[in-house]
Protein backbone atom coordinates (compact mmCIF):
# COMPACT_ATOMS: atom_id res chain seq x y z
CA UNK A 1 0.00 0.00 0.00
CA UNK A 2 1.41 3.37 -0.61
CA UNK A 3 2.19 5.38 2.57
CA UNK A 4 0.74 8.37 1.23
CA UNK A 5 -2.61 7.19 -0.39
CA UNK A 6 -5.77 8.65 1.96
CA UNK A 7 -6.35 5.88 4.86
CA UNK A 8 -10.02 5.27 5.19
CA UNK A 9 -10.03 3.17 8.24
CA UNK A 10 -10.02 4.15 11.38
CA UNK A 11 -6.28 4.16 12.07
CA UNK A 12 -4.50 7.89 13.02
CA UNK A 13 -1.52 9.25 11.23
CA UNK A 14 1.98 9.09 12.34
CA UNK A 15 4.34 12.27 11.69
CA UNK A 16 8.37 11.31 12.01
CA UNK A 17 9.61 14.78 12.66
CA UNK A 18 13.36 15.77 12.77
CA UNK A 19 13.87 18.33 15.72
CA UNK A 20 17.08 19.10 15.06
CA UNK A 21 20.50 18.93 16.71
CA UNK A 22 19.83 20.80 19.75
CA UNK A 23 18.84 24.79 19.45
CA UNK A 24 15.12 24.95 19.34
CA UNK A 25 15.22 27.41 16.71
CA UNK A 26 16.10 24.82 14.08
CA UNK A 27 12.72 23.10 13.89
CA UNK A 28 11.00 24.13 10.71
CA UNK A 29 7.66 24.99 10.06
CA UNK A 30 6.17 22.07 9.50
CA UNK A 31 7.49 20.65 12.33
CA UNK A 32 5.85 23.41 14.60
CA UNK A 33 2.50 22.97 12.71
CA UNK A 34 2.82 18.98 13.25
CA UNK A 35 3.23 19.48 16.97
CA UNK A 36 0.49 21.90 17.62
CA UNK A 37 -1.83 19.42 16.12
CA UNK A 38 -0.39 16.52 18.11
CA UNK A 39 -2.56 13.53 20.04
CA UNK A 40 0.32 11.91 21.48
CA UNK A 41 4.19 12.91 21.43
CA UNK A 42 6.53 10.47 21.37
CA UNK A 43 10.48 11.92 21.64
CA UNK A 44 14.10 10.66 21.94
CA UNK A 45 14.74 11.86 25.50
CA UNK A 46 17.13 14.24 24.32
CA UNK A 47 14.62 16.30 22.43
CA UNK A 48 11.82 16.37 24.64
CA UNK A 49 12.24 19.95 25.97
CA UNK A 50 12.97 20.95 22.58
CA UNK A 51 9.44 19.73 21.09
CA UNK A 52 7.07 19.58 23.94
CA UNK A 53 7.01 23.45 24.30
CA UNK A 54 5.13 23.58 20.61
CA UNK A 55 2.18 20.82 21.91
CA UNK A 56 -0.82 21.66 23.50
CA UNK A 57 -1.03 21.34 26.47
CA UNK A 58 -3.37 18.16 26.90
CA UNK A 59 -0.80 16.25 24.68
CA UNK A 60 0.23 12.82 25.61
CA UNK A 61 3.89 12.03 26.44
CA UNK A 62 3.96 8.65 27.64
CA UNK A 63 7.81 9.55 27.49
CA UNK A 64 8.51 11.66 29.81
CA UNK A 65 11.98 11.25 30.55
CA UNK A 66 13.90 14.74 29.48
CA UNK A 67 17.71 14.71 27.84
CA UNK A 68 18.98 15.38 31.58
CA UNK A 69 17.50 12.22 33.26
CA UNK A 70 18.51 9.92 30.17
CA UNK A 71 21.29 7.62 30.13
CA UNK A 72 20.80 5.67 27.08
CA UNK A 73 24.08 5.50 25.04
CA UNK A 74 24.20 7.73 21.82
CA UNK A 75 24.52 4.53 19.60
CA UNK A 76 21.18 2.50 20.60
CA UNK A 77 18.09 3.37 19.72
CA UNK A 78 17.03 6.00 22.30
CA UNK A 79 14.08 3.97 22.73
CA UNK A 80 13.32 0.05 22.11
CA UNK A 81 9.61 0.21 22.58
CA UNK A 82 8.77 3.24 20.54
CA UNK A 83 7.46 1.26 17.82
CA UNK A 84 4.88 -0.57 19.90
CA UNK A 85 3.84 3.09 21.62
CA UNK A 86 3.49 4.53 17.78
CA UNK A 87 1.32 1.63 16.54
CA UNK A 88 -0.62 1.55 19.40
CA UNK A 89 -1.82 5.40 19.42
CA UNK A 90 -1.86 4.97 15.43
CA UNK A 91 -4.38 1.98 15.29
CA UNK A 92 -6.60 4.30 18.51
CA UNK A 93 -7.16 7.04 15.86
CA UNK A 94 -4.67 9.42 16.86
CA UNK A 95 -2.34 11.40 15.31
CA UNK A 96 1.17 10.64 16.52
CA UNK A 97 4.31 13.07 16.44
CA UNK A 98 7.65 10.94 16.74
CA UNK A 99 10.32 13.28 16.99
CA UNK A 100 13.69 12.52 17.24
CA UNK A 101 17.21 14.41 17.21
CA UNK A 102 18.68 15.76 14.24
CA UNK A 103 16.92 14.50 10.87
CA UNK A 104 14.68 11.20 10.57
CA UNK A 105 16.64 9.90 7.88
CA UNK A 106 20.42 10.15 8.74
CA UNK A 107 20.23 10.62 12.24
CA UNK A 108 16.94 8.70 13.62
CA UNK A 109 16.04 4.99 13.84
CA UNK A 110 12.87 5.14 12.70
CA UNK A 111 13.07 3.03 9.36
CA UNK A 112 11.30 0.05 10.97
CA UNK A 113 8.63 2.36 12.43
CA UNK A 114 7.99 3.61 9.14
CA UNK A 115 8.18 0.65 7.87
CA UNK A 116 4.99 -1.01 10.44
CA UNK A 117 3.33 1.50 9.53
CA UNK A 118 3.30 0.97 5.47
CA UNK A 119 2.68 -2.47 7.08
CA UNK A 120 -1.13 -1.78 8.55
CA UNK A 121 -2.00 0.89 5.63
CA UNK A 122 -1.19 3.77 8.41
CA UNK A 123 -0.76 7.33 7.30
CA UNK A 124 2.53 8.76 7.68
CA UNK A 125 4.57 11.61 6.50
CA UNK A 126 8.58 13.03 7.56
CA UNK A 127 9.11 15.89 8.40
CA UNK A 128 13.21 16.56 7.30
CA UNK A 129 15.20 18.03 10.48
CA UNK A 130 18.67 19.58 10.36
CA UNK A 131 20.93 16.78 10.80
CA UNK A 132 23.52 16.64 13.24
CA UNK A 133 26.77 16.00 11.08
CA UNK A 134 25.74 19.34 9.05
CA UNK A 135 24.42 21.58 11.51
CA UNK A 136 26.83 21.14 14.59
CA UNK A 137 29.70 22.32 11.99
CA UNK A 138 27.55 25.46 10.75
CA UNK A 139 27.52 26.37 14.84
CA UNK A 140 31.35 25.52 14.94
CA UNK A 141 32.05 27.76 11.79
CA UNK A 142 33.72 25.10 9.89
CA UNK A 143 32.32 24.96 6.38
CA UNK A 144 32.25 22.26 4.96
CA UNK A 145 32.47 22.62 1.45
CA UNK A 146 34.09 25.70 -0.23
CA UNK A 147 34.43 27.18 -4.39
CA UNK A 148 36.69 24.39 -5.29
CA UNK A 149 33.73 21.90 -4.26
CA UNK A 150 35.51 19.52 -1.52
CA UNK A 151 33.86 16.17 -1.21
CA UNK A 152 32.40 15.45 1.57
CA UNK A 153 32.02 12.12 3.41
CA UNK A 154 30.00 11.52 6.61
CA UNK A 155 31.00 8.37 9.06
CA UNK A 156 29.64 6.95 11.53
CA UNK A 157 32.56 5.81 13.56
CA UNK A 158 30.32 3.35 15.88
CA UNK A 159 29.53 1.44 12.49
CA UNK A 160 32.31 2.22 10.08
CA UNK A 161 34.36 -0.60 8.73
CA UNK A 162 37.99 -1.19 7.75
CA UNK A 163 36.46 -0.43 3.97
CA UNK A 164 34.99 2.68 5.28
CA UNK A 165 38.14 4.01 6.87
CA UNK A 166 40.48 3.25 4.40
CA UNK A 167 38.24 4.85 1.58
CA UNK A 168 38.38 8.11 3.29
CA UNK A 169 41.66 7.78 4.90
CA UNK A 170 43.04 7.46 1.23
CA UNK A 171 40.82 10.41 0.01
CA UNK A 172 41.34 14.01 0.36
CA UNK A 173 37.99 14.41 1.21
CA UNK A 174 36.37 16.72 4.29
CA UNK A 175 35.34 13.88 6.52
CA UNK A 176 32.16 14.72 9.16
CA UNK A 177 32.76 12.06 11.42
CA UNK A 178 29.72 11.16 14.07
CA UNK A 179 31.33 9.78 17.34
CA UNK A 180 31.94 10.29 21.28
CA UNK A 181 34.43 12.22 23.50
CA UNK A 182 36.34 9.63 24.44
CA UNK A 183 36.32 8.08 21.00
CA UNK A 184 37.58 10.78 19.12
CA UNK A 185 41.32 10.33 19.78
CA UNK A 186 40.23 6.02 18.07
CA UNK A 187 38.79 7.41 15.19
CA UNK A 188 41.65 9.74 14.13
CA UNK A 189 44.00 6.99 14.64
CA UNK A 190 42.12 4.81 12.28
CA UNK A 191 42.61 7.63 9.70
CA UNK A 192 45.74 8.10 9.97
CA UNK A 193 46.41 4.41 9.87
CA UNK A 194 44.22 4.67 6.56
CA UNK A 195 46.81 7.39 4.67
CA UNK A 196 45.48 10.56 6.00
CA UNK A 197 48.76 12.39 7.22
CA UNK A 198 48.89 13.24 11.07
CA UNK A 199 49.35 17.21 10.91
CA UNK A 200 45.67 16.96 8.81
CA UNK A 201 43.26 19.60 10.56
CA UNK A 202 40.02 18.76 12.54
CA UNK A 203 38.13 20.58 14.95
CA UNK A 204 35.64 18.51 17.63
CA UNK A 205 32.70 19.98 18.74
CA UNK A 206 30.19 18.78 21.83
CA UNK A 207 27.22 20.10 22.61
CA UNK A 208 26.64 21.45 19.20
CA UNK A 209 24.02 24.13 18.67
CA UNK A 210 23.35 24.53 22.24
CA UNK A 211 24.68 27.28 24.86
CA UNK A 212 27.04 24.38 26.16
CA UNK A 213 28.51 23.97 22.70
CA UNK A 214 32.60 23.66 22.95
CA UNK A 215 34.68 23.16 20.07
CA UNK A 216 38.54 21.88 19.71
CA UNK A 217 40.87 22.71 17.15
CA UNK A 218 43.43 20.18 17.00
CA UNK A 219 45.08 17.98 14.32
CA UNK A 220 44.44 14.18 13.97
CA UNK A 221 48.11 13.33 15.31
CA UNK A 222 47.55 16.17 18.74
CA UNK A 223 44.09 15.69 19.63
CA UNK A 224 44.19 13.23 22.23
CA UNK A 225 47.28 15.32 23.81
CA UNK A 226 44.47 18.96 23.09
CA UNK A 227 42.00 17.37 24.74
CA UNK A 228 43.88 15.81 27.55
CA UNK A 229 45.45 19.65 28.34
CA UNK A 230 42.11 21.05 27.96
CA UNK A 231 40.84 18.82 30.76
CA UNK A 232 38.29 17.49 28.96
CA UNK A 233 39.22 13.82 29.02
CA UNK A 234 39.49 11.86 31.23
CA UNK A 235 35.95 12.39 32.09
CA UNK A 236 32.85 10.66 33.28
CA UNK A 237 31.21 12.58 30.19
CA UNK A 238 33.10 11.13 27.76
CA UNK A 239 30.56 9.00 25.84
CA UNK A 240 28.75 12.01 24.98
CA UNK A 241 28.62 12.73 21.45
CA UNK A 242 30.76 14.63 19.26
CA UNK A 243 31.11 15.90 15.45
CA UNK A 244 34.54 15.65 14.16
CA UNK A 245 35.65 17.70 10.92
CA UNK A 246 38.94 16.34 9.24
CA UNK A 247 39.87 18.53 6.33
CA UNK A 248 41.57 22.26 5.60
CA UNK A 249 38.16 23.29 6.43
CA UNK A 250 38.41 23.07 9.73
CA UNK A 251 41.59 24.84 9.97
CA UNK A 252 42.19 26.85 13.47
CA UNK A 253 42.95 30.15 11.13
CA UNK A 254 39.25 29.61 9.15
CA UNK A 255 37.50 28.75 12.46
CA UNK A 256 38.71 31.94 14.01
CA UNK A 257 36.85 34.25 11.73
CA UNK A 258 33.95 31.85 11.27
CA UNK A 259 33.30 30.70 14.73
CA UNK A 260 29.70 33.04 15.49
CA UNK A 261 28.19 31.21 17.76
CA UNK A 262 30.60 30.48 20.43
CA UNK A 263 31.78 34.16 19.89
CA UNK A 264 28.46 35.57 21.27
CA UNK A 265 29.15 38.34 23.94
CA UNK A 266 27.37 36.24 26.33
CA UNK A 267 27.75 32.89 25.06
CA UNK A 268 26.72 30.01 27.84
CA UNK A 269 26.20 32.83 30.81
CA UNK A 270 23.27 31.89 33.25
CA UNK A 271 21.50 35.40 33.45
CA UNK A 272 19.09 36.00 36.32
CA UNK A 273 16.25 38.03 34.88
CA UNK A 274 14.38 39.31 38.28
CA UNK A 275 10.66 39.67 36.84
CA UNK A 276 7.86 38.20 35.93
CA UNK A 277 7.68 35.49 32.84
CA UNK A 278 5.56 37.91 31.07
CA UNK A 279 7.47 41.07 31.57
CA UNK A 280 10.64 39.52 31.20
CA UNK A 281 9.71 37.95 27.59
CA UNK A 282 11.54 40.36 25.35
CA UNK A 283 14.54 40.83 27.82
CA UNK A 284 15.12 37.10 27.61
CA UNK A 285 14.72 37.03 24.40
CA UNK A 286 17.50 39.52 23.62
CA UNK A 287 19.29 37.97 25.95
CA UNK A 288 18.83 34.78 24.06
CA UNK A 289 20.38 36.67 20.56
CA UNK A 290 23.80 37.34 22.49
CA UNK A 291 23.88 33.81 23.35
CA UNK A 292 23.22 34.06 27.48
CA UNK A 293 20.44 31.30 29.00
CA UNK A 294 18.18 33.51 30.48
CA UNK A 295 16.43 32.36 34.05
CA UNK A 296 13.27 34.79 35.08
CA UNK A 297 12.57 34.83 38.73
CA UNK A 298 9.57 37.00 39.78
CA UNK A 299 10.34 38.96 42.43
CA UNK A 300 6.98 40.83 42.96
CA UNK A 301 3.42 39.42 42.87
CA UNK A 302 0.71 41.59 41.79
CA UNK A 303 -2.57 41.49 43.37
CA UNK A 304 -6.04 43.71 43.31
CA UNK A 305 -6.14 46.60 45.43
CA UNK A 306 -7.25 46.06 49.05
CA UNK A 307 -10.38 48.21 48.41
CA UNK A 308 -11.78 47.84 44.78
CA UNK A 309 -14.57 50.94 44.78
CA UNK A 310 -12.22 53.35 43.72
CA UNK A 311 -11.11 51.52 40.88
CA UNK A 312 -14.37 50.98 39.99
CA UNK A 313 -15.51 54.47 40.00
CA UNK A 314 -12.59 55.66 38.09
CA UNK A 315 -13.58 53.30 35.17
CA UNK A 316 -17.21 54.19 35.39
CA UNK A 317 -15.76 57.72 34.92
CA UNK A 318 -13.76 56.88 31.78
CA UNK A 319 -17.30 56.15 29.88
CA UNK A 320 -19.57 58.93 31.36
CA UNK A 321 -16.65 61.48 30.06
CA UNK A 322 -15.32 62.72 33.30
CA UNK A 323 -11.71 62.54 32.00
CA UNK A 324 -9.44 64.44 29.10
CA UNK A 325 -6.43 62.02 29.94
CA UNK A 326 -5.86 58.59 31.22
CA UNK A 327 -1.83 57.64 31.94
CA UNK A 328 -0.61 54.16 32.13
CA UNK A 329 3.21 53.70 33.39
CA UNK A 330 3.39 50.15 33.40
CA UNK A 331 2.14 46.89 31.95
CA UNK A 332 0.30 45.61 35.35
CA UNK A 333 -1.63 49.21 34.71
CA UNK A 334 -3.22 48.07 31.48
CA UNK A 335 -3.65 44.40 32.80
CA UNK A 336 -5.43 46.28 35.80
CA UNK A 337 -7.98 48.24 33.81
CA UNK A 338 -8.28 45.66 31.00
CA UNK A 339 -9.87 43.31 33.37
CA UNK A 340 -12.03 46.03 35.09
CA UNK A 341 -13.49 46.62 30.98
CA UNK A 342 -13.84 42.88 30.91
CA UNK A 343 -15.84 42.76 34.27
CA UNK A 344 -18.15 45.45 33.12
CA UNK A 345 -18.57 43.97 29.52
CA UNK A 346 -16.59 46.84 27.96
CA UNK A 347 -13.83 46.77 25.07
CA UNK A 348 -11.35 49.19 23.69
CA UNK A 349 -14.60 51.35 22.68
CA UNK A 350 -14.56 52.84 25.48
CA UNK A 351 -11.75 54.79 25.13
CA UNK A 352 -13.49 56.96 22.31
CA UNK A 353 -12.45 60.54 22.86
CA UNK A 354 -10.69 60.12 25.69
CA UNK A 355 -6.79 60.78 25.02
CA UNK A 356 -3.83 57.76 26.14
CA UNK A 357 -0.48 58.37 27.42
CA UNK A 358 1.57 55.31 27.72
CA UNK A 359 5.28 55.24 29.34
CA UNK A 360 7.73 52.44 27.71
CA UNK A 361 7.61 50.53 25.01
CA UNK A 362 6.32 47.82 26.33
CA UNK A 363 3.22 49.59 27.96
CA UNK A 364 2.21 51.00 24.58
CA UNK A 365 2.69 47.21 23.19
CA UNK A 366 0.02 46.11 25.66
CA UNK A 367 -2.55 49.10 24.65
CA UNK A 368 -2.07 48.40 21.23
CA UNK A 369 -2.72 44.79 21.71
CA UNK A 370 -5.89 45.94 23.77
CA UNK A 371 -7.15 47.76 20.69
CA UNK A 372 -5.66 51.11 21.60
CA UNK A 373 -3.55 52.97 20.44
CA UNK A 374 -1.53 56.20 22.37
CA UNK A 375 -2.07 59.76 21.70
CA UNK A 376 1.73 60.31 23.64
CA UNK A 377 4.32 58.33 24.62
CA UNK A 378 7.58 59.72 26.21
CA UNK A 379 10.09 61.49 23.04
CA UNK A 380 12.85 60.94 25.13
CA UNK A 381 13.76 59.06 28.59
CA UNK A 382 10.95 56.45 29.22
CA UNK A 383 10.04 57.31 32.67
CA UNK A 384 7.16 59.59 34.65
CA UNK A 385 10.08 62.67 34.54
CA UNK A 386 10.11 61.63 30.48
CA UNK A 387 6.19 62.06 30.21
CA UNK A 388 6.46 65.23 31.66
CA UNK A 389 8.74 67.25 29.47
CA UNK A 390 6.21 65.82 26.75
CA UNK A 391 2.66 66.39 28.49
CA UNK A 392 0.61 69.40 27.84
CA UNK A 393 -0.32 72.24 29.96
CA UNK A 394 -4.11 72.39 30.68
CA UNK A 395 -5.42 75.06 28.66
CA UNK A 396 -9.39 75.79 29.68
CA UNK A 397 -10.08 77.05 26.22
CA UNK A 398 -8.85 73.91 24.06
CA UNK A 399 -9.49 71.23 27.18
CA UNK A 400 -13.27 70.91 27.81
CA UNK A 401 -12.21 68.59 30.85
CA UNK A 402 -9.15 69.14 33.24
CA UNK A 403 -8.73 65.75 34.80
CA UNK A 404 -6.59 62.92 34.02
CA UNK A 405 -7.02 59.12 35.40
CA UNK A 406 -3.45 57.65 36.56
CA UNK A 407 -4.27 53.86 37.61
CA UNK A 408 -0.74 52.79 38.92
CA UNK A 409 1.01 50.42 42.11
CA UNK A 410 0.27 51.61 45.19
CA UNK A 411 4.38 52.02 45.99
CA UNK A 412 4.67 54.52 42.73
CA UNK A 413 6.25 57.71 43.29
CA UNK A 414 4.54 61.09 43.49
CA UNK A 415 6.82 62.51 40.57
CA UNK A 416 4.01 62.27 37.90
CA UNK A 417 0.82 63.51 40.24
CA UNK A 418 3.34 66.63 41.35
CA UNK A 419 4.37 67.49 38.09
CA UNK A 420 0.63 66.87 36.54
CA UNK A 421 -1.20 69.27 38.88
CA UNK A 422 1.68 71.92 38.45
CA UNK A 423 0.51 71.71 34.53
CA UNK A 424 -3.04 72.88 35.58
CA UNK A 425 -4.37 69.24 35.82
CA UNK A 426 -6.49 67.79 38.36
CA UNK A 427 -5.52 64.04 38.94
CA UNK A 428 -7.30 61.32 39.81
CA UNK A 429 -4.55 59.01 41.40
CA UNK A 430 -5.62 55.66 41.65
CA UNK A 431 -4.72 52.27 43.01
CA UNK A 432 -4.92 49.72 39.89
CA UNK A 433 -3.04 46.99 41.97
CA UNK A 434 -0.79 46.41 44.54
CA UNK A 435 2.34 44.56 44.71
CA UNK A 436 3.69 41.90 47.01
CA UNK A 437 6.88 40.32 47.60
CA UNK A 438 6.54 37.43 45.41
CA UNK A 439 7.76 33.67 47.27
CA UNK A 440 11.07 32.38 47.11
CA UNK A 441 11.99 30.35 44.23
CA UNK A 442 13.10 26.59 44.36
CA UNK A 443 15.83 25.81 46.72
CA UNK A 444 17.92 25.16 43.61
CA UNK A 445 17.77 28.43 42.14
CA UNK A 446 18.28 29.91 45.64
CA UNK A 447 21.53 27.72 45.94
CA UNK A 448 22.77 28.77 42.62
CA UNK A 449 22.31 32.76 43.32
CA UNK A 450 23.96 32.05 46.45
CA UNK A 451 26.43 30.21 45.64
CA UNK A 452 27.67 31.87 41.81
CA UNK A 453 25.83 29.85 39.84
CA UNK A 454 24.92 32.76 38.30
CA UNK A 455 27.17 34.21 35.69
CA UNK A 456 25.00 37.63 35.60
CA UNK A 457 21.97 39.39 37.47
CA UNK A 458 19.80 42.44 35.79
CA UNK A 459 18.56 44.70 38.46
CA UNK A 460 15.45 46.85 36.91
CA UNK A 461 14.49 48.91 40.00
CA UNK A 462 15.71 48.84 43.32
CA UNK A 463 12.48 46.99 44.57
CA UNK A 464 14.28 44.09 42.64
CA UNK A 465 17.20 44.33 44.47
CA UNK A 466 15.43 44.63 48.10
CA UNK A 467 13.07 41.85 46.82
CA UNK A 468 15.81 39.45 45.16
CA UNK A 469 17.78 39.92 48.13
CA UNK A 470 14.86 38.95 50.67
CA UNK A 471 13.68 36.33 48.98
CA UNK A 472 16.78 34.39 47.35
CA UNK A 473 19.90 35.81 49.20
CA UNK A 474 22.57 37.98 48.44
CA UNK A 475 23.93 37.29 44.80
CA UNK A 476 27.93 35.64 45.09
CA UNK A 477 30.30 38.13 44.31
CA UNK A 478 31.46 36.50 41.05
CA UNK A 479 28.33 36.93 39.60
CA UNK A 480 28.20 40.22 37.41
CA UNK A 481 26.10 42.58 38.96
CA UNK A 482 24.25 45.04 35.73
CA UNK A 483 21.93 47.42 36.95
CA UNK A 484 19.18 50.17 35.29
CA UNK A 485 20.36 53.40 36.84
CA UNK A 486 21.82 55.15 39.72
CA UNK A 487 18.83 54.43 41.79
CA UNK A 488 18.77 50.56 41.26
CA UNK A 489 22.79 50.91 41.63
CA UNK A 490 22.86 52.75 44.76
CA UNK A 491 20.50 49.93 46.49
CA UNK A 492 22.53 47.40 45.00
CA UNK A 493 25.38 48.81 46.55
CA UNK A 494 23.52 49.43 50.40
CA UNK A 495 22.90 45.35 50.37
CA UNK A 496 26.90 45.07 49.71
CA UNK A 497 26.81 43.98 45.78
CA UNK A 498 29.67 45.68 43.73
CA UNK A 499 28.04 47.45 40.64
CA UNK A 500 29.57 46.15 37.31
CA UNK A 501 27.32 47.26 34.83
CA UNK A 502 25.14 50.29 34.41
CA UNK A 503 22.39 50.98 31.51
CA UNK A 504 23.23 54.21 29.81
CA UNK A 505 19.48 54.92 29.76
CA UNK A 506 16.95 53.65 32.36
CA UNK A 507 15.57 50.84 29.58
CA UNK A 508 15.68 47.07 30.53
CA UNK A 509 17.11 46.76 25.97
CA UNK A 510 19.76 49.31 27.04
CA UNK A 511 20.84 47.38 30.05
CA UNK A 512 20.67 43.73 28.61
CA UNK A 513 22.74 45.46 25.33
CA UNK A 514 25.36 47.23 28.51
CA UNK A 515 26.16 43.79 29.38
CA UNK A 516 27.03 42.56 25.90
CA UNK A 517 29.29 45.30 25.94
CA UNK A 518 30.81 43.96 28.78
CA UNK A 519 31.02 40.61 27.76
CA UNK A 520 32.23 41.40 24.61
CA UNK A 521 34.74 43.70 26.10
CA UNK A 522 36.14 40.75 28.84
CA UNK A 523 36.32 37.92 25.85
CA UNK A 524 38.80 39.99 23.97
CA UNK A 525 40.81 40.75 27.16
CA UNK A 526 40.63 37.06 27.96
CA UNK A 527 41.50 36.79 23.74
CA UNK A 528 44.08 39.00 23.80
CA UNK A 529 46.30 37.97 27.10
CA UNK A 530 46.05 34.77 25.79
CA UNK A 531 43.76 32.94 28.22
CA UNK A 532 40.86 30.95 27.49
CA UNK A 533 37.68 32.66 27.46
CA UNK A 534 35.47 31.85 30.84
CA UNK A 535 32.21 32.97 32.29
CA UNK A 536 32.29 34.65 35.36
CA UNK A 537 30.55 31.55 36.84
CA UNK A 538 33.69 29.28 36.41
CA UNK A 539 35.63 31.70 38.98
CA UNK A 540 34.27 30.30 42.05
CA UNK A 541 36.14 28.07 44.42
CA UNK A 542 35.75 24.45 42.61
CA UNK A 543 33.80 25.53 39.71
CA UNK A 544 36.40 24.05 36.60
CA UNK A 545 36.42 20.68 38.50
CA UNK A 546 32.47 20.40 38.71
CA UNK A 547 31.45 22.28 35.17
CA UNK A 548 30.56 19.94 32.41
CA UNK A 549 32.35 19.84 29.54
Amino acid sequence: MNPTAPNHSASGQVTFLGAGPGDPGLLTLRAVEALASADVLIADPQVLDVVRVHARAQVDTPLQASADEASIPADVPALRDTANLVMAAARAGKRVVRAVTGDPGLDGYVAEEMLACAAEGIVFEVVPGIAAAVGVPAYAGVPLRDAEGTDVRFIDARTADARCWSEVGASDATAVVSTSLDSVAAAAGELVSAGRKPDTPLTVTVAGTTTRQRTWTATLGSVAQVLKAAKVLPSPDGGQPVIAVVGERSAAAQRDRLSWFESKPLFGWRVLVPRTKEQAASLSDQLVSYGAVPHEVPTIAVEPPRTPQQMERAVKGLVTGRYEWIAFTSVNAVKAVREKFEEYGLDARAFAGIKVAAVGEQTAKALVAFGVKPDLVPSGEQSAAGLLEDWPPYDPVFDPIDRVFLPRADIATETLVAGLIELGWEVDDVTAYRTVRASPPPAETREAIKGGGFDAVLFTSSSTVRNLVGIAGKPHNVTVIACIGPATAKTAEEHGLRVDVMSPEPSVHKLAEALADFGAARRDAAIESGDPVTRPSERRPGARRRARS
